[in-house]
């Protein structure tokens, strides 16, 4: 394989995980919706900053099928290998946490009656996974179209609205489950094993 090709190799992975992350949201088999308990409106505006660093990794983008820098051909092929492992990997986090939250699941933070507290399958490793994939996803979606800066630019912007959404959820979470969920807490990292 030509080191040439490899970018446009990348570049298809990472728009096939796109299909697939969009997949999990328009497809998914919505099951009997519940009704609503409360809601934290405050999680939009943490919403309207992840779709902004999301804009900026799209918008500001090198020129296409180009590696983000020249490295020596080893470097390259390991970083374009990462990049496409972390897009299939974001994706199958996001499908594993949107199946186990079923009807609990929603755009911005809400409790619908009988909500319960999700710590299986990837809320065991992460508090709020859904967001460890969109993070994964913007990295290898940076990686493979965005200049650096951009991508730097796209990360904090995507990290404010997340911890917007974490406090706004968790705080949802605290006012419920108490002592249980300050339990889970305490042991398991809200976005990233061993950083946050």
């Amino acid at each position: 394989m030509k080191l040439e090709t490899i970018p446009t190799l990348v570049f298809a992975v990472i728009m096939l995980c796109w299909v697939g992350f969009a997949a999990v949201f328009l497809f998914r088999r919505k099951p009997e919706s519940a009704p609503e308990q409360r809601r934290e409106r405050a999680s939009i505006f943490g919403v309207v900053l992840q779709c902004l660093g999301y804009a900026l990794v799209w918008s500001i983008r090198r020129p296409v099928f180009s590696p983000i820098a020249s490295f020596n051909q080893t470097i390259e092929i390991i970083i374009a290998a990462l990049t496409a492992v972390t897009a299939v990997l974001s994706v199958g986090i996001v499908m594993a946490a949107v199946r186990t939250l079923g009807k609990e699941w929603s755009i911005t933070a809400r409790l619908v009656e009988g909500h319960s507290l999700a710590t299986r399958g990837p809320y065991r490793f992460v508090r709020h996974p859904i967001y460890t994939g969109m993070l994964g996803m913007m990295l290898a979606t940076g990686l493979a179209v965005s200049y650096w800066f951009s991508l730097a630019a796209a990360i904090v912007i995507f990290l404010s609205g997340t911890i917007i959404r974490v406090r706004s959820e968790e705080k949802l979470l605290r006012d419920q489950f108490g002592p249980e969920f300050e339990s889970y807490a305490a042991r398991v990292p809200a976005l990233l094993p061993g950083i946050y």
